[in-house]
């Protein structure tokens, strides 16, 4: 009989929750053929990912997922054979007592936030008895072999490779999105939270000696951006030009959409975890604007990703890139990292390439998952 799965998860103030436990419920389906009930306490924001959803339905299937309504009428059901606690998001009371009281016994998995620090390897997959008798265990993503790993599909990669190779596929692709090429402009893809050093990015790129043509999808970034064109609310297909640089505003879109906008795209500007992940994935250059914590423990997690992701690089591409990043974060100017950065441009995208595919030799999540359960039985 094949295993069960209930994976819970609340959306705090962005998508990236439920993004990165929706992937990760349809890879388990896909390829582990596991039975996955996905518990979301907003259908609304789960419709984003998943226009087909049902936003008023306490209950439906997508992609081989039972999707549940996790609302606070709790009801009572039969625990799975695996739970996860999806970034520490609390399960219902009820919930846990019933998990104690199972005859089967449960693996319980608190599935942590992304992180390149060196103390991940030593917390990955240790457990933590509760007062119930049941054991939790911290599963940490990660970089390194030490780690979970990265949501990464099957075929991911090739399928990347493929897209990337074929120009007819990405223009057809682009102009699904109502995008025409700019003549000899470099395609960049921004989403963002609000950040003050847009406008320093944006000028440089308005003043260089080469087109841009920056492709921003719905989100947060929109009120930076209107700001600093001084015009009134931005809207989906919006286009306006400054300079050399071409701005054009696109939709939000679902997964598969954005996986493809980032294998169309020659720079990549990302946020949170989810499509900083996929970014890499890209094979492309990246700059990573890292969600915001109190006291700057973020800019700690900044620092130590970069310290992985930087070997190999050569010590200017080295300071143009931490440059860049740092500016990016931390309110800086952009101008100078990003001209610096330009002048490395083919080391950095044959770096970020070498990254992709070490990353991807090592073991996904959804299969580090699997054969943590299958050891732990």
């Amino acid at each position: 009989m094949r295993a069960t799965w209930d994976i819970f998860c609340r959306v705090v103030d962005n998508y990236g929750d439920v993004g990165i436990t929706w992937r990760l419920a349809r890879q388990l389906v896909a390829e582990h053929g596991a039975a996955v009930r996905l518990w979301v306490d907003d259908l609304e924001a789960f419709a984003c990912l998943c226009p087909q959803a049902d936003v008023q339905a306490l209950c439906q299937a997508r992609h081989g997922i039972e999707i549940r309504l996790w609302n606070a009428d709790w009801q009572v059901v039969e625990p799975a054979d695996v739970v996860i606690e999806a970034f520490a998001c609390e399960l219902p009371a009820s919930y846990i007592e019933a998990m104690a009281g199972r005859g089967r016994k449960v693996l319980w998995l608190n599935l942590e936030y992304l992180s390149a620090e060196a103390w991940v390897e030593g917390c990955h997959g240790l457990p933590s008895l509760q007062s119930n008798g049941l054991s939790k265990f911290f599963f940490f993503p990660g970089f390194t072999a030490g780690s979970g790993g990265l949501l990464r599909e099957r075929e991911l990669l090739a399928q990347r490779r493929a897209f990337q190779a074929d120009e007819a596929a990405r223009r057809i692709f682009l102009r699904s999105l109502g995008v025409e090429f700019v003549a000899g402009a470099r395609l960049i893809s921004l989403f963002a939270y609000e950040n003050n050093s847009l406008d320093g990015w944006l000028e440089v790129l308005a003043r260089g000696g080469q087109p841009t043509q920056l492709l921003v999808p719905e989100g947060r970034i929109l009120g930076s951006l209107q700001a600093w064109l001084g015009g009134s609310a931005l809207n989906v297909g919006d286009r306006i030009q400054r300079g050399q640089l071409h701005v054009q505003v696109l939709p939000f879109m679902q997964q598969d959409q954005y996986d493809r906008l980032l294998w169309c795209c020659d720079f990549n500007a990302v946020r949170g975890e989810d499509s900083f992940v996929r970014a890499q994935w890209a094979g492309r250059p990246l700059l990573w604007h890292i969600y915001q914590q109190a006291d700057d423990v973020h800019l700690e997690k900044l620092d130590a990703f970069l310290a992985l992701y930087k070997e190999g690089l050569s010590a200017d591409a080295q300071v143009a890139l931490t440059g860049l990043w740092h500016a990016w974060n931390g309110g800086g100017a952009m101008a100078q990292s990003w001209n610096q950065l330009l002048q490395s441009w083919p080391e950095q995208q044959a770096h970020a390439e070498k990254w992709c595919l070490e990353r991807g030799s090592q073991a996904d999540l959804a299969t580090a998952l699997v054969q943590f359960y299958l050891n732990w039985l």
